[in-house]
């Protein structure tokens, strides 16, 4: 699809709403991603009112397109569901634990990124929210999650109303290792990671940014180690919270 080749993240949306009937069709496509063991361990929360994209901001810090976006997406990693079905079924699960959950995780991510690329291939543009796992405590409240049910991503989906510049990737052979993984090289990352410092934005992020290079503006400023700590601790509460521990 040309759609993935070219896509990028949309941030602004036009104020045009999505038909319904052609959100579900897009999800239940979705749907159709790799699961394990055939049993689609994920549920999606759809909020569409202005009241609860207000309450949703906060717990995505305040991202614009929370609000302005027609509709936002909130997929969950979930074995409640299929708990629930084998109570019913006389048989005994066993899926509160840390194991089932990144099964959980894994099934939702195939099921979140299949609805990306299918909405963007219909017209739409999306955004994916990385902060559903920093703040999930508050988001379950809101959502009325229940036990073995946890965010893992947020997707806000509307028509584009902008095109912004497609972002770098990194090239093939950054990537890629044949048969077993290739420890890196001065030299190899050097190599790999030469054009994203050379592009004249990143520059300017370390310029205004006053730092020496640009992984400085990760390890020193947008994802620090103490933040990456006091977050980890947190999520670990809600997975003992949810169940899975």
């Amino acid at each position: 699809m040309d759609s993935i080749k070219n896509r990028r993240t949309i941030r602004k949306y036009k104020q045009q709403d999505i038909p319904e009937n052609l959100l579900n069709s897009l999800l239940e496509e979705a749907s159709r991603a790799a699961t394990m063991g055939n049993m689609q361990l994920y549920s999606v929360v759809v909020t569409r009112s202005e009241e609860m994209k207000s309450k949703l901001s906060p717990m995505h810090f305040n991202q614009p397109m929370v609000k302005n976006a027609p509709v936002v997406l909130t997929f969950c990693a979930d074995f409640n569901r299929f708990s629930l079905w084998c109570k019913q079924r006389k048989a005994e699960p066993g899926y509160d634990n840390f194991l089932s959950f990144m099964n959980a995780v894994s099934d939702t991510l195939l099921f979140t990124q299949n609805f990306c690329t299918l909405a963007e291939d219909a017209g739409l543009g999306t955004c994916y929210l990385g902060t559903t796992i920093y703040n999930p405590g508050p988001i379950i409240e809101l959502l009325k999650l229940p036990k073995l049910v946890v965010p893992v991503a947020t997707i806000t989906v509307g028509y584009p109303d902008e095109m912004p510049t497609q972002p770098d990737r990194l090239p093939l052979k950054g990537i890629v290792h044949n048969e077993v993984y290739s420890q890196y090289s001065e030299k190899d990352i050097d190599d790999i990671y030469e054009y994203k410092e050379s592009l004249l934005e990143n520059k300017n992020f370390v310029e205004i940014n006053n730092t020496e290079t640009l992984a400085q503006i990760f390890t020193d400023i947008r994802y620090k180690k103490a933040d990456n700590e006091f977050m980890s601790s947190g999520l670990m509460k809600v997975l003992k919270e949810q169940g899975f521990f």
